[in-house]
């Protein structure tokens, strides 16, 4: 298949990072407001709502969407369900600058799981930009200190996100595997739908344990509501429309190339709201990881 790398196809790839940055910064501002998981759920359900009158196709007979329901339900799972859940709940003890810096890893996840998982081809180019990614995600755990790694000590949000950056990897590669899924598999908003659908049964089940195991209090203010409006609109369907069109245009492990955008405009944003200026630590684990994949990607 054809990769080649268009300028239409960059933008589809490019748009996604500015609004996950932006989910990043409203993940971290509302922790103390909204449990993590349940801030997930809340996002998807408005999400599901406004995704309704576009995406009607989803809701015909022939859809594909019950008769197909494991494939959708596992994209529900992994790019809705698990990847959101733990970025926010990441949020709860690292910030955004670094959860982005850790989800810059993506690239060696997205070789790995595609190999091991999709049989996907790896070549020695890209297994050297994928080594130069792990250093740059190195920097970033042990921030800054090569001293700590003998006692490197992960904080959870760093945990969660490489798992969070995982199940990505496994949406990304199921992404390329729908081509064959029929009805929907050209409508964009039927598409993501019948996706939302599935996830929003999934983050209910995750909220569900979160309430039990120590309740739910939402401190609701108007800022809190545009906050979920945002990651409901703009990280949510915006993102994931481009995302999934430029995926399957480009391929999963060029794609990955932009997701480390993130930090970059995660470190502007930050520095402008949250008043957490980036380190030089940080510049050098950005370079490393930009470094690695246009090593891999050339």
């Amino acid at each position: 298949m054809n990769r080649q790398l268009t300028a239409s196809t960059a933008l589809l790839l490019t748009v996604p990072p500015v609004l996950w940055a932006g989910n990043a910064i409203v993940g971290r501002l509302v922790r103390d407001a909204v449990p993590p998981m349940t801030l997930n759920l809340l996002r998807w359900t408005i999400a599901l709502a406004l995704l309704l009158p576009l995406g009607r196709a989803a809701l015909r007979a022939g859809s594909g969407a019950l008769a197909n329901w494991r494939r959708y339900s596992m994209l529900g799972l992994f790019g809705i369900g698990l990847y959101n859940s733990l970025q926010y709940l990441a949020l709860q003890s690292s910030s955004p600058i670094n959860v982005t810096l850790v989800a810059s890893g993506m690239p060696v996840w997205m070789l790995l799981v595609g190999r091991l998982f999709f049989k996907a081809q790896v070549r020695p180019r890209q297994v050297g930009g994928a080594l130069l990614s792990i250093v740059g995600v190195l920097v970033v755990l042990c921030r800054g200190d090569i001293h700590q790694l003998a006692a490197l000590r992960l904080v959870p949000g760093d945990l969660y996100m490489i798992l969070a950056t995982i199940a990505w990897s496994f949406y990304s590669w199921l992404l390329m595997q729908q081509r064959d899924v029929p009805a929907v598999r050209a409508d964009w908003a039927a598409f993501l739908l019948i996706q939302v659908g599935y996830g929003v049964l999934w983050s209910g089940a995750l909220s569900g344990i979160e309430a039990a195991a120590g309740g739910i209090e939402i401190a609701w203010s108007w800022p809190v509501a545009a906050a979920l409006l945002y990651v409901a609109v703009g990280p949510a369907i915006i993102a994931m429309r481009c995302w999934s069109a430029g995926v399957q245009r480009a391929g999963p492990t060029l794609g990955a190339f932009f997701i480390n955008l993130t930090p970059l405009f995660t470190a502007l944003l930050s520095s402008a709201f949250l008043g957490e200026a980036p380190h030089l630590y940080h510049a050098l684990a950005f370079l490393l990881i930009v470094g690695g994949i246009a090593v891999s990607a050339r």
